[in-house]
């Protein structure tokens, strides 16, 4: 089978996406035979705040039926691939819209949010992000992870600082990931994780998709789909092939005051970080050029099944653990 025919015929999973969340973004999508795609609904909105957000894709997933398919099972995503539709996974990268009510991960659930970042670069209620000194996991936090893991979310890890990730991973029921992650053994950042934190949360059961975000790529904004392809063969060879996907971090679409917002403590305080600017790696620059990495992967060695598991059938699998269904 060639690039393209598996291409077609696999289920592709995008683990984080944070795009605008617009019609263009979702026709792109469906343009590069995107599966099912983890859509950021949250960062540091509140509860009400990110009901509007949700309802917003809602309307769209509703007007366009023929095209997208709103995902809260495992049974959804195989749906959408045999109708050949996108299916939106709605997940939040922050534990703030939960607020200082545990009963709203309930709520959330049922509105569709399948996966929820503990925290977001910084303090919360829950526990630290990876820009600050880290206290770990709060008992509150405990509270929310159990209830997540009571109602199948998934707890991810991505933006959470090191001790208070090692906390979750070794006190959560179900399995736990990081959605979107590059190794420091590539390049040292904040954002990053090391070896050590690689091979612990595989070790335990836990998922690591890896994001092609040029600031934390080897090679900057000078990355090309090989580099990123080189990112997923290090995990791999860490993890192994069953516990690794795809989550790009795909930004497509926002504007600088979208970036402003993410670089700040809370959306508005103090400065953490500056990206600069942000170009995508050359050849998979949107989500429609997503057959380009299947090719990449095949081309760099990785067998069919191999590329089968990368691209989505891990990401199912390890969903289907924590939602139980």
């Amino acid at each position: 089978m060639n690039a393209a025919e598996l291409h077609k015929d696999a289920i592709v999973i995008d683990g984080l996406v944070c795009g605008k969340m617009n019609l263009e973004l979702f026709q792109d999508m469906h343009k590069g035979g995107v599966t099912t795609a983890s859509c950021t609904m949250a960062f540091w909105e509140n509860f009400q705040g990110t009901v509007n957000n949700i309802a917003g894709v809602n309307k769209i997933i509703d007007e366009n039926p023929e095209m997208l398919l709103k995902v809260r099972t495992t049974a959804d995503i195989r749906r959408a691939k045999a109708e050949g539709k996108t299916g939106v996974l709605m997940s939040f990268q922050n534990t703030y819209a939960y607020e200082d009510q545990i009963s709203y991960v309930q709520i959330f659930k049922e509105l569709g949010v399948g996966i929820a970042q503990m925290c977001y670069n910084t303090q919360n209620l829950v526990g630290t992000g990876c820009y600050e000194r880290d206290g770990g996991l709060s008992d509150f936090g405990r509270e929310i992870m159990w209830e997540m893991n009571r109602v199948g979310v998934m707890c991810d890890l991505s933006h959470v600082g090191s001790k208070t990730s090692e906390e979750v991973i070794l006190e959560s029921k179900k399995p736990v990931c990081y959605s979107h992650c590059l190794p420091s053994g590539l390049k040292e950042h904040p954002r990053n994780k090391s070896d050590e934190e690689l091979k612990f949360i595989a070790d335990r059961g836990g998922f690591v998709g890896v994001t092609m975000f040029a600031p934390f790529l080897k090679n900057g904004i000078n990355s090309t789909i090989e580099d990123y392809v080189e990112a997923i063969r290090y995990v791999f060879n860490i993890v192994g092939e069953d516990q690794i996907g795809i989550g790009t971090d795909f930004t497509q679409g926002q504007g600088q005051d979208f970036f402003e917002y993410l670089t700040h403590d809370k959306g508005y305080a103090r400065r953490l970080t500056n990206f600069g600017k942000i170009i995508n790696p050359k050849g998979i620059r949107t989500l429609g050029e997503f057959p380009n990495l299947t090719e990449a992967l095949l081309k760099d060695g990785f067998s069919e099944t191999q590329v089968r598991k990368i691209m989505g059938e891990n990401w199912v699998r390890i969903l289907g653990e924590v939602w139980g269904e």
